[in-house]
């Protein structure tokens, strides 16, 4: 039999490049273990995730996957993933604050984090100051801050918070710099997956899928 502890200890200390997929339990059905692949994540990453209080996210190859997709009279575009705003808006049920702190401006991030009940910070020079400000303003220290980004910009919080998180497809630069990083690209369910890890370390997945089967 597989040793799952070890299956995703070696994903997460892999080198760039050679991710080693995390295992995942079948759907669980009512009455099975609660919430069973949070065991599969090593230890460090669920004790950190359960002391988040402040998820941060950068927002363009983070929360989309990074194009820049220009109409024909010059406007702006971005996808965003359905079920990455899904676990947003169920971190925000739980208690953790959720931001978007970004250094591109532009009203899209805003009007998307509004949608959420988040906040959307645009046009940041220094994401460290800004995590810093936002989590003093709520009481919070910064080992109780996740922040996930996928590149340069990112580098300057992402060493200081509790919980770093990079995308699969974060440059490699960032992806060696971080506590963790997601099987999914940018834009297409990495944040969802840092979502379920914090809903699960801190004990909510199992009444959040409670509240969806009825």
């Amino acid at each position: 039999m597989e040793n799952r502890e070890s299956e995703s200890d070696a994903r997460h200390f892999a080198p760039p490049g050679f991710d080693v997929p995390i295992p995942h339990s079948p759907f669980p059905i009512p009455g099975s273990m609660p919430y069973s692949h949070l065991n599969d994540y090593p230890a460090e990453i669920r004790e950190r995730a359960a002391r988040v209080r402040l998820a941060c996210f950068d927002v363009d190859g983070t929360l989309t996957d990074g194009r820049l997709i220009y109409d024909s009279e010059g406007r702006e575009l971005k996808c965003f993933h359905v079920q990455d705003g899904q676990g947003l808006a169920l971190l925000r049920r739980f208690g953790v604050a959720v931001h978007f702190v970004t250094a591109r401006g532009g009203l899209i991030a805003a009007q998307r984090a509004a949608e959420l009940g988040a906040t959307a910070h645009g046009d940041v020079a220094d994401k460290l100051a800004c995590v810093g400000e936002i989590a003093a303003g709520l009481g919070l220290t910064l080992d109780q801050v996740a922040f996930m980004g996928d590149d340069l910009a990112d580098l300057r919080v992402l060493p200081h918070v509790g919980l770093s998180v990079a995308p699969a497809n974060a440059h490699p630069w960032v992806r060696e710099r971080v506590h963790w990083r997601t099987v999914a690209r940018g834009g297409e369910g990495a944040a969802r997956e840092l979502c379920d890890l914090l809903l699960g370390a801190q004990g909510h997945a199992e009444q959040a899928l409670a509240g969806a089967l009825g």
